[in-house]
């Protein structure tokens, strides 16, 4: 595709009917634009046009194309769908998924400017994100996810046919509730590759067979001999104790759970690990692609390939993306990530382009550089929210969001404005709000820390609480049930003080039914 085949001597489309021809030409153009101005590098598109139920259906199963059955998926389906009808929410304008060819969905009810928003949005800016950011290319897998997700369809289909429905749905039940404690969250010695994943399930399954016969085989009855496994240190060394990553233990070491069983957390845990990256990108991934989007919609209005009326609706949905209520409103719910991340690039544009005193004293490596793209590209390639916002939120968008920092203890009666807007105060204000999107901080560190294998096989779990903060009780105990069921033993949380190591709560919980019996 050259600029030359894009016929610029009148706009691309008129009025708001769409049709395929239109739409083609229009990704042609956007691509000259993403390629020409942008210099992104995206893997190849596939467009798919789909209906509202379609979506809806998208929604359900946590956007991807291919997912195996659960009731679960269904209850969230039955859920949108009336709130939906009724009026009482929208529809994303899109779905996109991180794989090569990377899939973008789009709505048939959509206008064709919004055809192209979403175009520009989701098969160029997302789609450069995903292939360029390094804790995407770290910890997914695009080329073979596609293939690995119709593996794990027919897998849990196979295990339905064999075992039950209800057999399978309990396990996954348990899985999920504990997906979001089935991560490795350090770099790993060679890359994922999922199309892999089905030629050694076989291979795999035989290996644990061995492992756990020998491992549990040193495992006393009740009356028999001691051994050395009862020794902390070194049983911790054996099981390779602390672990974070909840599924992973449980695949590789409860006692009593079968070969398919194991197979299924492997899989829930596969999903966990692809959306990872994403939970840890939100700023970044959206403000790049609603960045794109407007750049690339900009140069086809100057151009002339859209008309003003397409552009001014086009700015319409634009502005609604990167709305961002103030504090006092009704529909504030926290910052809006496409407006902050949208304002971000914006601003480093700025910078590196027309820079202040200010900038310059802040920003000496990349203020007046010019080359505002290359920055962009570079910071989309190697940050995550969290270092992004901690490396590139400036003094002058700390101002426009009139961000200042608060106090909040519970201990005191009033809430205490701790940093202003000055030097100080900036950089303060910038490290807390960084905190924010640290998954490190935003979400609890629990870890399994021991397994009394010479006695009751209770596995033992530590919360380190920040501030004190400890877990809601009932969400606790439930997650717990299904960890107990999974292990097939008693399961005991230890809920302790982060700075001090003090324990502040306990939480036993007993296995309901055995799911590996």
């Amino acid at each position: 595709m050259t600029v030359a085949t894009i016929d610029t001597s009148r706009p691309l489309w008129e009025g708001a009917d769409w049709d395929y021809d239109k739409v083609r030409r229009a990704y042609d153009a956007i691509e000259v634009v993403a390629t020409r101005d942008l210099g992104l590098d995206t893997y190849a598109n596939q467009i798919e046009v789909i209906t509202a139920e379609q979506m809806l259906d998208a929604y359900s199963s946590i956007g991807m194309p291919l997912l195996y059955k659960h009731w679960s998926f269904g209850k969230h389906f039955a859920r949108d769908e009336v709130l939906y009808r009724r009026g009482l929410r929208g529809l994303a304008y899109e779905i996109v998924i991180n794989s090569n060819p990377c899939i973008s969905y789009i709505m048939e009810e959509n206008t064709m400017t919004m055809q192209a928003l979403v175009m520009a949005h989701a098969a160029f800016g997302h789609n450069h994100f995903f292939k360029n950011n390094y804790l995407f290319r770290q910890w997914t897998d695009a080329d073979g996810i596609l293939d690995y997700l119709d593996f794990a369809k027919g897998y849990v289909a196979q295990c339905e046919e064999r075992h039950g429905l209800a057999a399978v749905e309990r396990v996954l039940d348990a899985a999920h509730a504990l997906m979001s404690h089935g991560v490795h969250r350090y770099p790993r010695r060679r890359p994922l590759d999922l199309r892999m994943e089905e030629k050694r399930e076989k291979e795999r399954r035989e290996h644990q067979e061995r492992m756990f016969n020998d491992l549990w085989r040193t495992v006393p009855t009740k009356g028999g001999a001691h051994n050395g496994l009862s020794d902390r240190d070194r049983r911790r060394a054996v099981l390779g104790l602390p672990e974070e990553n909840i599924l992973y233990f449980l695949e590789k070491r409860a006692p009593r759970l079968h070969a398919w069983q194991r197979e299924l957390l492997r899989i829930v845990r596969h999903l966990a690990q692809y959306f990872y990256p994403q939970r840890q990108t939100k700023v970044m991934n959206e403000g790049c692609a609603t960045y794109c989007h407007y750049r690339i919609m900009e140069r086809l209005h100057s151009d002339g390939l859209m008309t003003d009326g397409a552009w001014l609706e086009f700015l319409h949905s634009h502005t609604n993306v990167v709305f961002q209520p103030e504090f006092d409103d009704p529909r504030y719910g926290g910052l809006n990530p496409y407006a902050l991340g949208y304002a971000m690039m914006q601003d480093i544009a700025r910078i590196c382009e027309r820079p202040t005193q200010e900038d310059r004293a802040w920003f000496p490596d990349i203020a007046g550089k010019g080359d505002s793209m290359a920055v962009i590209r570079d910071a989309w390639a190697n940050f995550r929210d969290e270092s992004f916002i901690l490396q590139y939120l400036s003094p002058n968008l700390i101002r426009r969001f009139k961000l200042f920092h608060v106090r909040d203890d519970a201990r005191e009666p009033a809430l205490t404005v701790q940093r202003i807007h000055d030097e100080r105060g900036y950089r303060e204000i910038r490290q807390t709000l960084a905190r924010q999107y640290d998954i490190a901080w935003a979400e609890s560190d629990i870890q399994i820390t021991d397994v009394d294998l010479t006695g009751d096989r209770k596995l033992v779990l530590e919360h380190r609480a920040m501030n004190q903060i400890v877990l809601d009780e009932d969400d606790t105990r439930s997650v717990l049930q299904h960890l107990a069921d999974l292990w097939g033993y008693e399961v005991s949380l230890e809920e302790v003080d982060a700075a001090t190591g003090a324990r502040l709560k306990k939480h036993t919980v007993g296995p309901r039914m055995i799911l590996g019996a």
